[in-house]
């Protein structure tokens, strides 16, 4: 057995005692390993142990890797800033996206998912108003949410965030509570049977986040090891989820964040 296979093997232990403990079922918690930065081979390492969800947060990083594992049965989430330039191929390449918080950017995914099988997307929460990370706030969500629901091609399966780094436990688990609490506002107006998924919790926090209700666990160091370069906290910044707005230092950026503010006219 090598690293990558005993650390999820470590990992989905882990993941079984915080849910057991809070009175949930192991199975309703999805391992995704946030494989930004990681090789093919690495990929298919995990693959071998039995992973079959990866994250990934840079479109033309992850096409190649997507292409070179094209025979296995993964399945591949976007949990990077989205540009409109890049939706035709996130819509085509990705079961998932966990990013969306502009509602011209879920329009253009919406019309440019290829027909036989809706596009999951979650909406993301900056559940801290962190100027540096994408998403809306709540209040933004609540009217953003209805109008992705009633998108063609789109499945509005919930909620996802990335709070502020915490080194207590407790407060780790009242950031997520948040979080939950938000879903379960808009859970009963939006009546839609899928709108199940709280995609939070990573390397440092995931098991407060389990404790939390979180479906989706968003792990990336804590499976491959600390990749060359990094410094810090993995996802302090968004590094296994959406890594600031993408386009804040380019042609989506001040654009970018007036929209969210304002759930998109359009």
């Amino acid at each position: 057995m090598n690293a990558i296979e005993r650390n999820i093997e470590r990992i989905r232990a882990e993941i079984g005692r915080a849910a057991t403990e809070s009175g949930r079922s192991p199975e309703a918690i999805t391992l995704l390993a946030v494989s930004k930065g990681r090789t093919a081979e690495e990929v298919h390492a995990a693959y071998r142990a039995g992973q079959r969800h990866f994250g990934e947060n840079y479109l033309q990083e992850a096409l190649p890797k997507i292409q070179a594992l094209s025979k296995l049965d993964l399945v591949w989430h976007f949990i990077g800033a989205i540009q409109s330039n890049k939706t035709r191929a996130i819509s085509e390449h990705f079961q998932w996206v966990h990013t969306v918080d502009r509602l011209h950017i879920a329009k253009r995914l919406a019309t440019q998912r290829p027909a036989g099988r809706a596009l999951d997307v979650c909406l993301q929460i900056n559940l801290d108003a962190e100027a540096s990370k994408a998403g809306v706030d709540a209040a933004a969500a609540c009217e953003l949410a209805p109008r992705v629901a009633q998108l063609p091609h789109l499945r509005l399966r919930g909620l996802m965030s990335i709070p502020v780094p915490r080194l207590v436990f407790e407060d780790q688990r009242a950031a997520f509570a948040r979080l939950r609490s938000l879903y379960e506002k808009l859970a009963p107006g939006l009546a839609i049977p899928d709108f199940d998924t709280l995609s939070m919790g990573m390397s440092d926090d995931f098991q407060a986040a389990v404790r939390e209700g979180a479906t989706i666990v968003r792990i990336g160091t804590a499976i491959f090891g600390p990749r060359e370069g990094a410094q810090g906290r993995e996802g302090a910044q968004g590094r296994e989820g959406a890594q600031g707005r993408e386009g804040a230092q380019g042609r989506e950026g001040a654009q970018g964040r007036k929209e969210s503010a304002r759930i998109g006219k359009a």
